[in-house]
């Protein structure tokens, strides 16, 4: 069940830790590039949020359209101790391999044509198994595809390819092309809100592939202003970026990409293992230095990408963890600041960066109640 309500979002501030760097011996964290943001490490670094815009932002035109769901009004459902993931292997038996664009791209495609279909777009730096906790709950209504994005996974990861936000969509597309998709919804997290964003873009240019239903973000950097680059991040873009990859190791993996859950929904050690060696197939990690390049796209194609939220003609929904770290409920804040369509929000107040995998059945609960709110009857039906 969902109630409408009308809220103000404050504006939240965090005062950066004083990092002091001496010119001539610095030591480098290098596992803070494994994350979606470049705020995502253990230095927290300001969220550079405006105060005036948001105190004053006026939610009224969202009263009647803007579905703000109650977690407490979510029927009760299992908690994260009860889930299980399927071992990255198993998830490799799912799918199979599609050649976009002069590349292998793994794919997982399951569902009948006659269900409505939903295109799944995963985050950085992990890979279309993101989605398992929530694979066999979203098949019951939905034909699912998901692929895992050049450079990441089980795909194709070229050492000196010149990866970019607009490349990634170019294969999103073509794979729409490929699987002559006409009309869909799509669900994306983290890196995959950016491609999204994009995507989202083209759809208003005119030009997009298919037609969207309909579009879900899970917790990610929209706004680049929300965060400022720490020294690692800077390094990762300089020519210092491959040395720092090449120092990274499990230990400081596990560490870095557990700070960026909830602290009651933390990943199982088997699950930290089962990530890190995904992110390690074909040498995959050793790309890093080269796939971190979207923290610049972010800020060269901010209006573009910040506009198509604002102008959107597709139902927009934010299905967001509030204590994550990186896009929070800060993000969330600034999303309404900005005036952003936004047509169901749900903020799950104990979890993280990432919903999908922490509380998966909440967060589908939410999902299917999006897509009752912008006029399908049920989730089975092919609006």
């Amino acid at each position: 069940m969902v109630i409408f309500t009308a809220r103000k979002s404050e504006a939240i501030s965090i005062n950066s830790e004083a990092i002091s760097i001496n010119s001539k011996a610095i030591s480098i964290n290098s596992a803070a590039i494994f994350f979606d943001s470049v705020d995502l490490c253990p230095l927290t670094t300001e969220y550079c949020t405006n105060p005036k815009l948001a105190s004053s932002y006026d939610l009224s035109r969202y009263a009647r359209s803007t579905f703000f769901a109650r977690t407490d009004e979510i029927d009760a459902m299992p908690t994260r101790a009860t889930q299980s993931m399927t071992a990255p292997q198993q998830w490799h038996s799912q799918g199979g391999y599609i050649t976009l664009l002069g590349h292998s791209i793994f794919v997982v495609d399951e569902g009948s044509p006659a269900q409505p279909t939903l295109l799944l777009i995963h985050g950085f730096p992990t890979s279309s198994w993101d989605w398992q906790p929530v694979w066999q709950q979203l098949r019951a209504h939905f034909r699912i595809i998901a692929l895992d994005m050049l450079g990441f996974g089980f795909s194709d990861k070229p050492k000196n390819h010149r990866y970019s936000i607009h490349g990634q969509a170019d294969v999103v597309e073509a794979l729409i092309h490929a699987k002559q998709l006409n009309r869909f919804h799509v669900l994306a997290h983290d890196y995959g809100d950016t491609v999204a964003q994009e995507l989202l873009a083209r759809q208003l240019d005119g030009n997009g592939a298919g037609q969207w239903l309909s579009c879900c973000l899970l917790n990610g950097g929209l706004f680049p202003e929300t965060h400022r680059a720490l020294l690692t991040q800077k390094l990762l873009l300089s020519p210092f970026g491959a040395l720092i990859n090449h120092l990274s190791n499990f230990n400081q993996f596990r560490r870095n990409f557990s700070s960026v859950f909830g602290a009651e929904t933390k990943p199982s050690e088997q699950e930290l293992n089962d990530f890190w060696w995904l992110i390690n197939v074909n040498h995959g990690k050793h790309v890093f230095h080269n796939l971190i390049t979207y923290i610049n796209d972010r800020k060269k194609h901010r209006e573009r990408w910040v506009s198509a939220l604002q102008t959107s003609s597709v139902p927009l929904a934010l299905i967001n963890g509030s204590v994550d770290p990186v896009s929070g409920s800060h993000m969330v804040s600034r999303y309404q600041a900005l005036s952003c369509r936004l047509d169901y929000l749900a903020e799950l107040p104990s979890i993280g960066h990432y919903p999908q995998v922490e509380a998966p059945a909440e967060f589908v609960g939410h999902y299917e109640a999006f897509v009752r709110a912008i006029g399908a009857s049920s989730p089975t039906t092919n609006v």
